[in-house]
């Protein structure tokens, strides 16, 4: 969609300048003839676009849906309810970001344009969304739909952070204890060398310490290298696709990520099928909201083509081998029910609730392995040292 200025006639033969939003000249023409105006002359004018400025992250958007739907529920506009968003906003860079959506729908762009214009904003999923509530006139309805299930991310997200919380505590102290050990304690112990013969495990002890001491400026160039081509690896389509693929198949891990998965993709495909999109969008933009590249890939280029060629659904899936067979025969029993949103709800409710145990035991395969770590970095200090003062109280003796 363009953006022209015009000029126009009215009724009584009176100029008119003005600027509108139209798909092109005559689409422009047929929108002021609706405003009693003849069209005269026009421009198109070259919009700046902007850059994202401003990320809104789940919980924003949850917020941001349930306001706006309660308010277009009420009777309010939707010019208004923006307006009223926009004003009571309070970071500067959200506020900016809804100030010029609200500034675009005012002007006569659509909601949905208006938001795909800023790429980066709102998620593909939201802009989708509110496309379909448009299009189908129930955009409160569907902006309660989208509230949920932001609502619902965000829960997750933070079920996430809490169940961390521990793992990221043993991995602090493992690292406290490691840099505490060799910088502080092992130095101490050099005066009870004297001329004896160390062992090689003591010597490797100190050679440590010396280096952490002595060096350390060479372990932050070469942490921070390991995390800068780690971060790159990881942000590399083809690396990121092999590790997506490595992580469902890892034995224990594997299984549990897909739970997850399941529930996530069951979720986004019955609010955008109950919406009203077609068949082939709601399959991809539902891959693509799961966070792993390969089965996103997989979808797009195995069921969406599978879909487009007249299969169903859940034979599509089932080819895939990705989900639980117990999921795509949901998906099958959907379809020849002609259910399939319903279904897919319920089937959400339950791989949710079993998403919750899954993050929970891969945040238990963490512990164990932090405290082994623990246990072992202790144990060989401890195995380098006493060889150290048994020599040293022997020399005393």
């Amino acid at each position: 969609m363009a953006y022209f200025s015009y000029v126009a006639t009215d009724v009584n033969g009176g100029k008119v300048k003005g600027k509108e939003y139209a798909d092109d000249y005559l689409d422009l023409a047929e929108k002021l003839r609706g405003k009693g105006l003849f069209c005269t002359q026009y421009t198109e004018i070259v919009e700046k676009v902007d850059q994202a400025k401003y990320k809104f992250k789940t919980a924003d958007l949850a917020f941001f849906c349930r306001q706006l739907s309660s308010m277009l529920t009420a009777g309010i506009s939707l010019v208004r309810g923006l307006h009223i968003l926009y004003t009571q906003e309070e970071k500067k860079k959200a506020k900016a970001a809804l100030r010029e959506i609200y500034e675009d729908v005012q002007k006569g762009r659509s909601f949905s344009e208006a938001i795909q214009s800023r790429p980066g904003v709102f998620p593909d999923l939201f802009i989708s969304m509110v496309a379909a509530g448009e299009a189908s006139g129930n955009l409160d309805v569907i902006m309660v739909r989208v509230a949920d299930f932001y609502l619902n991310q965000n829960k997750v997200n933070n079920k996430v952070k809490g169940a961390m919380i521990y793992p990221l505590v043993l991995l602090g102290m493992l690292v406290a204890v490691f840099f505490g050990l060799f910088i502080f304690i092992m130095p101490t112990f050099r005066e009870l060398v004297m001329d004896q013969e160390i062992p090689p495990l003591s010597q490797a002890m100190f050679d440590i310490s010396d280096f952490l001491i002595d060096k350390w400026w060479v372990l932050i160039i070469v942490v921070a290298a390991v995390a800068f081509v780690i971060r790159l690896l990881c942000i590399t389509p083809k690396t990121r696709l092999k590790i997506d693929e490595l992580l469902i198949k890892v034995p224990k891990v594997g299984p549990l990520l897909t739970v997850i998965y399941t529930g996530r993709f069951a979720r986004t495909m019955a609010n955008l099928y109950s919406s009203g999109l077609q068949m082939v969008d709601c399959i991809e933009k539902s891959a693509g909201t799961l966070g792993n590249s390969y089965i996103c890939k997989v979808f797009k280029t195995n069921v969406v083509e599978d879909v487009k060629h007249g299969e169903a659904l859940s034979t599509a899936v089932t080819k895939t081998g990705v989900f639980p067979g117990v999921f795509t025969s949901i998906i099958m029993v959907g379809e020849e029910s002609g259910a399939l949103d319903d279904i897919l709800n319920k089937s959400a409710d339950y791989y949710e609730d079993e998403s919750e145990t899954a993050i929970s035991k891969l945040v238990g395969l963490m512990e164990p392995a932090m405290i082994i770590l623990l246990g072992l970095m202790i144990g060989l200090v401890l195995a380098g040292i006493f060889p150290i003062l048994y020599g040293g109280m022997a020399n005393v003796g």
